[in-house]
């Protein structure tokens, strides 16, 4: 990737597509820093996409921080081998120096454009003699080295697109592959590099497909074996337009601040798009490596649907819950998450115990899309104990004695098969043990008493999650006050 930004969810669905690829092969999946274009490099940008590859589960093998054999990995150390490679292309005549200048080339585009054409280089100094361009050099006069295109390309098999070729001479000018900095471009830099690193396969995106013609012109000059290449179709909106950078929703640290797991983002960029035999919710990294193709992948464009991403991941959030390694990582997290949302409200040191978090978990599974989710306001009776009076659940019912002693013994009878069914009928024979009290003014009760709240969730839903002992506790403390 170039480090003019942060990892979005494009880059992250090609670095995906080739991790799996190398794992499925027992390849290496390496790590390349582009960073030639000096003014659109965003400092920090290299550390933040190996960082987000880190936290998604696909750490590279090698790369600028793992370090390995066919480093450096940054393409601004690399500079002398792209000056090398250009000089031997100026020797064979396979490129030229070119002297034209920033204003000449501005003109060239604008006259194009006023005549509605596409943009092109005129290739004037392509006719440069020896003698000339040794002249312009003697008077210190900046130049570019560009790259010859040569007509009548040889067809090459995209492992996607299939059998392609782009006569690339005739629509283009030729290419800048040094600029006047010393720095090369991409065309050059990635051609250089893949050779050197000892390259066998690449997957990029589909905008780089007509560029492969003028790719392997480059290897041709050189006398060197290219990779293949599979270009990945486009990424877009469910609507068919394009993932926009500027909304800043795309990029993995959103999704990271937002509590997603890595799975669920894995599962569906690889859901949404080709490669598998058939769309399946829920599949582990392990599952898309052994069930992934590359003959599978279509030409058609993936549409992305991040509407979906909640429900993808209350699927990999149960998984985790109910691994029982995952799952204490998860207890933590919650005791963290809240702390930080309810610190300031007295939460009972009880309330954070590892068995009371776990039980919370398992008996949330399946229900919550998001581990954030048990913080939210519906679910602050969890946390924190509500300060209720008894007299203000005698403005209930004068029967508050009754409902409590009845509740408490229900508790002490049902402590070990609290489930919600049973609870539901439970309530309902002991609001008809009440001499005047209606079931609708005993759920009131119940619900002020054990959270505080006058609406939330079934009373219940509440009893079963808060369990046996804290429910007791939170009726005996309100029946005292």
């Amino acid at each position: 990737p170039a480090i003019t930004g942060f990892l979005h969810l494009g880059g992250l669905r090609t670095a995906l597509y080739n991790y799996i690829f190398a794992k499925k092969h027992r390849g290496t999946f390496i790590l390349r820093v582009e960073d030639t274009d000096q003014n659109r490099v965003v400092p920090g940008a290299a550390e933040g996409i190996e960082e987000m590859l880190n936290w998604a589960g696909i750490p590279p093998d090698e790369s600028p921080c793992r370090g390995g054999p066919r480093g450096p990995y940054v393409q601004s150390l690399r500079l002398e081998l792209y000056r090398g490679a250009s000089a031997a292309l100026l020797q064979s005549g396979a490129a030229y120096r070119c002297f034209c200048s920033p204003r000449r080339l501005e003109l060239l585009r604008r006259e194009a454009l006023r005549c509605q054409h596409t943009p092109r280089y005129d290739n004037r100094c392509r006719h440069l003699t020896p003698t000339e361009v040794a002249q312009k050099l003697s008077q210190g006069l900046d130049c570019v080295v560009r790259f010859r295109l040569e007509k009548g390309v040889e067809p090459f098999q995209d492992l996607v697109y299939g059998w392609n070729k782009h006569e690339v001479a005739e629509v283009e000018g030729d290419p800048v592959i040094l600029k006047g900095d010393g720095f090369p471009t991409y065309h050059l830099a990635n051609v250089v590099d893949d050779h050197y690193m000892g390259i066998t396969h690449v997957l990029r995106g589909t905008e780089w497909l007509t560029s492969t013609s003028k790719h392997l012109l480059l290897y041709k000059a050189f006398g060197w074996e290219p990779p293949q290449f599979g270009h990945l179709p486009l990424l877009l909106n469910k609507d068919g337009g394009k993932l926009s950078k500027r909304q800043g929703d795309i990029f993995l640290e959103r999704f990271v601040r937002d509590g997603f797991l890595p799975e669920a983002l894995l599962d569906i960029v690889t859901n949404c798009g080709s490669g598998f035999a058939e769309k399946q919710m829920g599949r582990t990294l392990e599952e898309l490596i052994s069930q992934f193709e590359i003959g599978r992948i279509t030409t058609h464009s993936a549409l992305l649907d991040l509407e979906m991403l909640p429900e993808f991941n209350r699927i990999h959030l149960t998984r985790h819950i109910e691994n029982e390694g995952l799952r204490q990582r998860l207890v933590r997290e919650l005791q963290e998450l809240v702390k930080r949302v309810y610190g300031d409200q007295q939460v009972d040191p009880d309330v954070l115990e590892k068995e009371y978090v776990e039980r919370v978990l398992l008996l949330r599974k399946g229900h919550i899309s998001l581990l954030k989710n048990l913080v939210s306001s519906d679910y602050s009776y969890l946390w924190v104990r509500p300060s209720v009076s008894r007299q203000q659940l005698q403005m209930i019912s004068a029967e508050v004695d009754e409902i409590g002693k009845l509740v408490l013994g229900l508790m002490t009878r049902q402590a070990a098969t609290l489930t919600l069914e049973g609870l539901n009928k439970d309530l309902r024979n002991l609001q008809k043990q009440t001499r005047e009290t209606k079931y609708s003014s005993v759920m009131q009760l119940l619900r002020l008493a054990l959270s505080g709240k006058q609406h939330g969730p079934g009373v219940a839903e509440m009893m079963v999650t808060l369990g046996p002992k804290e429910v007791s506790g939170r009726i005996h403390r309100a029946l005292c006050s």
